[in-house]
């Protein structure tokens, strides 16, 4: 029985696994034969050879991720399904009596094995892709400083919280569920206040925007939509890397805006008003407060399954074990989770890009200028050298935004209209 169950288990997961990675084949087979056309809507910007030098990113890129999540896959297979977490197990036991410690040692050895993992194709992908394609600023000294800075906060916050779970499971056996979730639903909102004054400045340096005139013309426009803003910033990311952004972080009175120093360089200002005026779009569209109701939800129906399901004999069995503790169950459940979401994943996707079109129909509203956001877009394609041609149904399956080309020619499309 528990090899039937095993068998199974792993049939799927292997069956999944192969679905991505063939999606991701077919997207860089899709990007080959049509990469060698520029789409109308960026003819001005992008000539034939910008967007050999974009396909060709597009595939070192995709064929890097590939090989990690081959490798990665691998070794979850090995340690799930060969019995090596029994082994995990048996180590963490003996190194303490205390059911807290056990679990805070046993979670932070799996994020630090995931950080080792990740280290050579960190390097790889910094120091040999993103330099070939002009992108990587990164020092050695730096990358190392932001990987120790990293590590230390993540296992911080990881031990805070794995500690302050197994303590509610350990001493309210009965309602752990509902604690657990109620704890973690504040910490993270205790995270978003707090991460813009004590996690981001060790990253980055912040400074009020040097451009003139910048941060009252963003303000004004914040007014105009109804929104409060503490602080308009310029960050140093060109340290790291010549990739642009602009983000919102923090929530409430801590709200604030975040330039990249790239993008400054590289829009125009009415250009960085569109960019804001989407970014404006989902917080007066209450895109974020939809996602942290429906992630909350998620999670909570998750706890509470994983509560009922966490005694089931037959649990350990699903990944062919005879038993395993409560650390490893946890583990096997997290696993069959990241299963049954898997098929979700083109859902979700698309109720991301939903919201997406929505922010683009707002800040055309709320600047009354559709080329200005068409124009941003394409700067950001072409400086990012971002994938023109993915395939519809990779697209489909994967993309939180919609595909480039359609968003530039609905929006040029309401320019002329």
């Amino acid at each position: 029985m528990i090899g039937g169950m095993k068998a199974i288990v792993l049939m799927i997961y292997v069956l999944f696994f192969g679905f991505s990675i063939w999606l991701k084949w077919l997207n860089i087979k899709y990007l080959k034969e049509q990469g060698q056309q520029v789409p109308p809507e960026f003819g001005r910007a992008i000539d034939i050879d910008t967007l050999r030098k974009t396909t060709a990113y597009t595939a070192e890129t995709s064929r890097l991720t590939v090989i990690s999540s081959i490798l990665n896959n691998i070794l979850v297979i090995a340690f799930l399904f060969g019995g090596i977490i029994t082994i995990y197990d048996v180590w963490i036991v003996s190194l303490s009596q205390s059911f807290v410690l056990r679990g805070v040692i046993f979670v932070t050895g799996l994020l630090y094995g995931e950080i080792i993992f990740s280290i050579p194709f960190s390097l790889y992908k910094n120091f040999s892709i993103e330099n070939r394609y002009g992108f990587n600023t990164l020092t050695g000294k730096l990358w190392l400083s932001d990987l120790v800075k990293s590590t230390i906060i993540s296992t911080l916050l990881l031990a805070v919280m794995v500690a302050a779970a197994l303590y509610l499971v350990q001493h309210t056996p009965r309602w752990w569920w509902l604690w657990v979730w109620l704890v973690f639903l504040l910490f993270s909102i205790f995270l978003m206040y707090i991460s813009p004054y004590v996690i981001e400045p060790l990253f980055f340096k912040f400074e009020p925007v040097q451009t003139e005139g910048l941060e009252q013309e963003i303000r004004s426009l914040m007014e105009k939509a109804g929104l409060k803003v503490g602080s308009v910033f310029q960050v140093d990311a060109s340290k790291r890397s010549r990739h642009s952004n602009a983000y919102f972080s923090g929530i409430g009175r801590v709200k604030r805006i975040v330039l990249f120093d790239t993008l400054l360089e590289s829009m125009t200002q009415s250009e960085i008003m569109a960019v804001l005026a989407h970014e404006v779009g989902h917080w007066k569209k209450k895109h974020v407060l939809k996602r942290i109701i429906l992630t909350e939800t998620v999670a909570l129906g998750a706890i509470f399954l994983a509560y009922k399901l966490l005694s089931w004999e037959g649990l350990p069995g699903m990944v062919g074990l005879q038993e395993g503790s409560f650390y490893v169950r946890v583990v096997i459940l997290g696993f069959l989770g990241s299963l049954l979401m898997f098929p979700l994943t083109p859902a979700l996707s698309l109720l991301s890009r939903k919201h997406e079109w929505q922010a683009d129909r707002f800040a055309c509203e709320l600047t009354e200028r559709p080329l200005d956001l068409a124009n941003a877009l394409i700067k950001l394609s072409k400086e990012n050298l971002a994938n023109l041609h993915p395939h519809p149904l990779y697209a489909a399956f994967y993309y939180s935004h919609p595909p480039v080309v359609q968003r530039v020619a609905k929006l040029q499309n309401q320019a002329a209209s």
